[in-house]
């Protein structure tokens, strides 16, 4: 099968770099030498697959184990799909070139909704039935996880068993779950496999959909959820790892190409300090743990010398609230500056402290500065939990031009619960402020629709119909002196329905899928007329999930999943 790749396939693909599977420092096993296979799964393209850490962090700790292996694969390119079927041949992982139906467990990275079709997709192409229950002991184990897992059901037909929260301790449990258990699997019974499944659900973290029935009421809403037998559990926490003793890949994969954050990744703080009222990567990711500075140089000097990168970028949902970080940086710069080795930070606060920080780290090398003020006035700020003012705001920005940036990324949303005509108006003011003050200074801007997310004080709320959404767009367009950037009004809707949707919507997107979506994230590939067809011939409204505002005492399709005490119907 490789020499079939490397001769008769990538030939003719346009970035064969993607299926080498030959990057440095990439694990090869000898598969008559392990017990149990996993094929991780990314379900979009090499180039975000490989900026993944989690993905990478469940490669590391897979392949140090001797009795398992982890192999990856990402969806294929669109010329590559369409060699894979005209010439039959089945979906194939990087590392051994093995078809995926030869693994297994296939594990599905979930960070976005949009790509649920292509999850649908990669089975596909591996020749494995899409639904659950057409899966004998035969097929691999298909087990998903990642933020959309804090909403399960939409994909529950299709998905054999979900992790919740972190994954660093559950995947090691699951390996000897499996190991455990697969000599009763060889029948290929679905009785057997069923055994498993059962005994998947008892792993705390692990939510097993098949084996729970949700009943629904005449108006659409859930009635109830009932446990197939006792023993299951009736709801599932998450897990949550000690970050300073999980496990942490010292010698990360390189790609050798380029791809979305080709850097080394140096996770310092998973959670959130604040409590912003539309995030749902508190709940996700929460509670807040940070990793020492002494084991951050640790990770950090290991990962440099086996990977060569020259630039550290300090990861969390708000790094610049990590205690002590003036001195981390300080002590990263002073150590790596003088191999011209760069800091890093991802979106900032549009504070002065974290300006203060970004001026010290463009020391060594001026990387872009992104801000989300996420609101253009003072009080929808306040209501959505961002306590910044406009001063601030202003000065943190001038602080920068006058820094010598010329360039800045700022990310508003519209549709904010409460949101008013004056709050539109407000961004429009605060960008021209800006401009008004500093005439060479540029703006990229995104503007986002809210999305009322799952296991948020907003998750009962509606959200703003397309048409506002679409007008409030154009009209910022139109006025902000600024290219405008972001995804269509309607992805956003779709988005909404399948992180607030139920077991229902299946069918709807195994439709969607027959009719010829995927790549959803994709603004090229997005055909939101297709995904109106495939609601039509379900007869199933997708306004039921965005429009309608839930009662509190309502049980919700992921009232069954606890990321947090808070919310969870």
């Amino acid at each position: 099968m490789e020499r079939t790749v490397l001769d008769d396939i990538l030939p003719f693909v346009s970035k064969p770099g993607r299926y080498l599977g030959n990057e440095w420092n990439v694990v090869h096993k000898d598969w008559g030498s392990v017990q149990v296979k996993v094929a991780l799964c990314y379900p979009d393209i090499y180039e975000l697959g490989m900026s993944n850490l989690g993905l990478q962090i469940l490669y590391s700790i897979i392949n140090q184990r001797e009795d398992s292996l982890a192999e990856r694969v990402y969806a294929p390119g669109l010329d590559m799909e369409e060699i894979l079927k005209k010439r039959g041949i089945s979906l194939f992982s990087l590392e051994s070139k093995k078809p995926l139906k030869d693994f297994d467990i296939i594990g599905f990275t979930l960070q976005h909704e949009l790509s649920y079709t292509n999850v649908l997709n990669i089975l596909n192409l591996a020749k494995i039935p899409l639904r659950s229950h057409n899966r004998d002991g035969k097929f691999p184990l298909i087990i998903a996880g990642g933020p959309s897992a804090s909403n399960t059901e939409p994909l529950a037909d299709f998905i054999d068993a979900f992790v919740l929260g972190d994954g660093e301790e559950v995947v090691e449990e699951i390996i000897e779950t499996y190991k455990n258990r697969s000599s009763r699997l060889q029948s290929a019974s679905g009785n057997k496999k069923k055994g498993l499944l059962k005994a998947l659900a008892n792993i705390p973290g692990v939510y097993v959909p098949s084996l729970y029935e949700v009943n629904y009421r005449e108006d659409g809403t859930i009635e109830r959820m009932e446990r197939e037998e006792a023993g299951i559990p009736e709801r599932i926490d998450k897990r949550v790892v000690n970050l300073e003793s999980s496990h942490y890949p010292l010698a990360p994969l390189v790609p050798l190409i380029d791809i979305s954050q080709n850097r080394l990744n140096l996770e310092i703080q998973r959670g959130c300090p604040h409590s912003c009222r539309f995030c749902q990567s508190q709940a996700v990711y929460g509670p807040c743990r940070v990793r020492s500075k002494k084991r951050l140089f640790e990770i950090a000097e290991a990962s440099l010398k086996s990977t060569g990168y020259d630039e550290i970028s300090l990861t969390s949902l708000s790094s610049t609230d990590y205690p002590g970080i003036e001195e981390l940086i300080g002590e990263f710069l002073v150590h790596y500056g003088k191999n011209h080795t760069s800091v890093s930070l991802p979106s900032l606060r549009p504070d002065k402290f974290s300006l203060d920080l970004a001026i010290r780290i463009q020391k060594v090398r001026k990387t872009g500065l992104t801000f989300a003020p996420e609101a253009g006035s003072e009080r929808l700020r306040r209501l959505i939990g961002k306590e910044i003012s406009d001063e601030d705001f202003i000065s943190a920005i001038s602080q920068a031009y006058n820094a010598g940036w010329r360039l800045l990324k700022l990310y508003f949303m519209i549709g904010l619960p409460t949101e008013k005509e004056d709050d539109i108006e407000a961004i429009i003011r605060l960008v021209k402020e800006l401009k008004s003050r500093h005439r060479n200074l540029n703006f990229n801007i995104t503007i986002a629709p809210f999305v009322p997310k799952p296991h948020t004080p907003f998750q009962w709320l509606p959200m703003e119909k397309l048409t506002e959404l679409r007008r409030k767009k154009d009209y910022l367009s139109r006025r902000l002196p600024a290219q405008i950037k972001g995804h269509t009004v309607e992805s956003s809707f779709l988005e909404a329905v399948f992180s607030r949707g139920d077991r229902r919507l299946g069918m709807v997107l195994e439709k969607a899928w027959e009719m010829g979506c995927k790549f959803d994230q994709w603004k090229e590939h997005f055909r939101f007329d297709i995904w109106e067809e495939a609601f039509s011939k379900c007869s199933l409204d997708p306004d039921f999930y965005v429009y309608r505002k839930r009662d509190f005492e309502e049980i919700l399709p992921w009232s069954h999943l606890l990321y947090s005490r808070m919310g969870n119907g």
